[in-house]
């Protein structure tokens, strides 16, 4: 008579070695998904950084190289005189832009006025002390470059600084303006830099001993 030992199926041995074996090519197909799901994701990221840095520094070096002045700075925002619209050698608000960093150093956002009226160079100080308000503004589109933290967020900026070549102000040389800022990319803090230099200065209308701007005419 024949032996059929194997005509009734597996044996229990047979089954627990096909099931060790399914579990390890499962965990590493799962390992291997995810891996690349991990990949994708910081490609995502360290691209959407790259993106945003390059908006950024395009941004503000089209801003400093194009603007009148430097009016008020700080080691956490900027002050220009960003452009003389209506060509009267007149400073009006609304010609105004800032930069800033706010006390934490954590974002880089522009802030701008919607309101034309005609203002004091030495009138322009720190926008956190609201000197605009005397001039019944109430309107100050900001436009975020690197959005300040969500709350409970981490930043994803952090040592956000201004700096000058030449703290007086408005200055009468070549004014050089730097801003350097550490970005988190992929979990770890990459360092930038953003240094541009004035070329439509309008030193020729600053009045030293008024410390204004006096138009072409005077």
């Amino acid at each position: 008579m024949r032996t059929t030992r194997y005509q009734n199926g597996f044996t229990l041995i047979e089954l627990l070695l096909a099931m060790i074996i399914t579990g390890i090519v499962a965990s590493a197909v799962a390992t291997l998904a995810f891996a690349m799901n991990s990949a994708g994701v910081a490609t995502d990221d360290m691209s959407r950084k790259q993106a945003q840095v390059r908006f950024t520094t395009l941004k503000i070096s089209d801003l400093i190289r194009h603007c009148k002045l430097v009016c008020y700075a700080s080691t956490e925002e900027l002050a220009v005189w960003a452009e003389d619209k209506n060509n009267n050698s007149i400073i009006n608000l609304d010609e105004v832009t800032y930069i800033e960093a706010g006390t934490a150093h954590d974002h880089l956002q522009l802030y701008t006025f919607t309101d034309s009226t005609p203002i004091n160079l030495g009138v322009i100080k720190a926008l956190s002390t609201n000197w605009w308000s005397a001039y019944g503004t109430k309107n100050m589109p900001a436009t975020a470059l690197i959005p300040p933290p969500k709350t409970g967020k981490p930043a994803q900026c952090s040592n956000v600084t201004f700096y000058l070549s030449d703290p007086n102000l408005p200055p009468l040389n070549r004014q050089i303006v730097s801003i350097t800022f550490d970005l988190v990319e992929n979990g770890l803090p990459s360092h930038y830099e953003i240094t541009e230099t004035l070329r439509g200065r309008a030193a020729n209308l600053y009045d030293a001993a008024t410390k204004s701007i006096v138009s072409d005419d005077d």
